[in-house]
């Protein structure tokens, strides 16, 4: 089997503009909440991926980490799965263009993904055979292929069964690949990732040192992230109109329940039994919610100017009539760092950490050789098929 690999040949049919793709599409082929004039993809870009030719199949290598080969069929179903999603959302087909452009741009976030995950993969590799012969890391390597093999099927596989709601591995699987994956490609994965995860565990230290100055200098530069709004909590009883035939109805229902909270101490116990509001089930209990947020003016006035813990009057809004009881109200302001510093410790310990995770992959692009059908999105990587190492993996899958 030749090696597969990305041209730039030019195509047959004239090339569309930016306007003839749907933002709409684009935004959610790549995976954006947006795509404005600003972080559109350029004409260039888009004429790039239009002239890329994608290998068709699924058996096609389309890189090489190290020793390990990524095929095109590994990361083909979640893109068709993903394509598939885009469909359902704008309620029409995509069109010739706005596919292929979802598939190369989906297909090189993934690649650089999964290469990636590769890379650590065979870092921790080398990393327990160092400089021992072929033949130990080919035993290393089955050794702790195994343990993960054995980790996936005792622990993930029933997590799965659990969440696709299956009941054995067939079904498992069929469900898995009507979803854009299968249970074969879930274990190469989950193999990749423990492997990569305990060299991360082994190199990068998960609990870095973080200093009071830092945090206080954290909070002097980023002031701004620690505003908050004024904001209240409360417990809350409700009757609607519309399920009552009068007001006086309603009105009489709501001081029947505001007599037994009253009297019986318990508003929560009370919206239990009879509120009518969406919180009712878990007691009318309403966590912290910023001013300006409410629908109802008339309630959020008196949720920020009565006393707290006590009982209001009839709160009257065009839904129905409301008593509330405010437990805990804040002012607008800064948080004191005395609040957030915990946070901030938090914040600046995975700054930490991805910083030093980031020159670590800087450190394995150095030392893992890499073939891509896309060599410009991954630092030191060579065109596959150009090497002889490609060409040995690609003669090895079609002895397999």
């Amino acid at each position: 089997m030749p090696a597969a690999h990305a041209t730039n040949r030019p195509m047959t049919r004239p090339l569309l503009s930016w306007g003839s793709i749907s933002t709409l599409a684009v935004a959610m082929l790549l995976g954006h909440a947006d795509v404005s004039a600003q972080n559109a993809p350029s004409e260039s870009a888009i004429r790039e991926a239009l002239e890329v030719e994608l290998p068709e199949s699924p058996a096609a290598l389309i890189a090489v980490v190290g020793q390990s080969p990524i095929l095109m069929g590994d990361l083909t179903p979640k893109i068709d799965a993903r394509l598939k999603m885009v469909v359902e959302q704008q309620g029409r087909p995509l069109t010739e263009e706005e596919e292929k452009f979802g598939r190369v741009n989906m297909l090189r976030g993934l690649l650089r993904q999964a290469i990636q995950g590769k890379m650590l993969a065979e870092s921790f590799l080398l990393s327990q055979v160092s400089t021992q012969d072929a033949s130990k890391r080919a035993e290393v390597q089955r050794m702790m292929h195994g343990r993960a093999r054995k980790l996936f099927y005792d622990n993930r596989v029933p997590q799965l069964l659990e969440k696709t709601e299956t009941t054995d591995r067939v079904e498992l699987d069929a469900k898995l690949r009507s979803e854009g994956a299968s249970l074969q490609a879930q274990q190469r994965e989950f193999i990749d990732s423990m492997l990569g995860q305990m060299y991360l565990n082994e190199m990068v230290n998960q609990k870095p040192t973080v200093s009071i100055f830092e945090i206080q200098t954290y909070y002097d530069q980023n002031s701004k992230e620690f505003e908050q709004k004024a904001a209240a909590k409360w417990e809350q009883l409700t009757v609607l109109f519309d399920r009552f035939p009068t007001r006086e109805a309603a009105a009489a229902a709501l001081a029947k329940m505001g007599n037994k909270a009253l009297y019986g101490g318990n508003m929560q116990a009370v919206a239990k039994e009879s509120s009518q509001e969406p919180f009712a089930s878990s007691g009318g209990v309403h966590d912290w919610t910023q001013k300006g947020s409410l629908a109802s003016k008339p309630l959020e006035e008196q949720i920020f100017s009565l006393p707290i813990n006590e009982m209001s009057q009839f709160i009257e809004d065009e839904l129905g009539l409301h008593i509330i009881k405010v437990t805990a109200r804040r002012k607008a302001g800064v948080q004191s760092i005395a609040d957030v510093q915990e946070d901030i410790r938090e914040i600046l310990r995975r700054k930490k950490i991805a910083a030093d995770e980031e020159k670590l992959v800087k450190e394995m692009e150095k030392k893992i050789p890499v073939w891509s059908i896309f060599p410009q999105d991954v630092e030191g990587a060579r065109p596959l098929g150009k090497t002889k190492m490609a060409k040995q993996v690609s003669e090895t899958l079609m002895q397999r």
